[in-house]
């Protein structure tokens, strides 16, 4: 009798210990779909179309795939939960927080906050434009006679300006 106890509690722990390596795995997916985007599409980093294809995807699948995460994990934090002592109790708590938050993040538009429009541009002549060194890029626009020169180290985290060049509305891109 005593050899089949040990057994079972051999088969229960190594049956926890799967549900553990499942839930990390989880998390990791779960993260992972939401913030690999983040890191391959930033200013001023190569970006292939490949890159791009594999970014917008994983944008477009990412509400899904952290609900279905999430619920999964929570249902393996209950399996863990009964018959688990107090610190394994407060990691499953801990755990819960980057899948909480990536699940909120994958409903937001985080490429905006990335790359958000520059509101309120302001004119400097290019004397005074200290911002601007020698060698910059600038992206420049000529309307009716009357010149703007957009650093491109600026544009590449704004990507839009709104601007009016020689009396005509302008929306600058790069």
């Amino acid at each position: 009798m005593p050899n089949l106890l040990t057994r079972l509690s051999e088969w229960t722990n190594a049956r926890r210990k799967l549900v553990w390596l499942m839930l990390f795995v989880l998390i990791v997916v779960v993260v992972a779909i939401v913030l690999t985007p983040v890191f391959l599409i930033m200013p001023f980093k190569a970006q292939t179309p490949r890159t791009m294809e594999i970014s917008y995807l994983m944008r477009r699948w990412s509400p899904v795939v952290t609900i279905l995460g999430l619920l999964a994990i929570l249902t393996l934090t209950i399996g863990l939960w009964f018959g688990g002592r107090w610190w394994s109790r407060a990691i499953m708590l801990i755990l819960l927080v980057p899948t909480i938050g990536a699940t909120w993040l994958a409903r937001q538009n985080h490429f905006e906050w990335m790359f958000n429009p520059l509101a309120n541009p302001a004119y400097a002549k290019v004397a005074d434009a200290s911002f601007v060194n020698d060698n910059d890029r600038v992206l420049v626009v000529t309307i009716g006679g009357e010149s703007v020169a957009y650093p491109i180290r600026l544009m590449g985290y704004h990507h839009l300006v709104e601007d009016t060049v020689g009396g005509t509305p302008i929306v600058a891109t790069y």
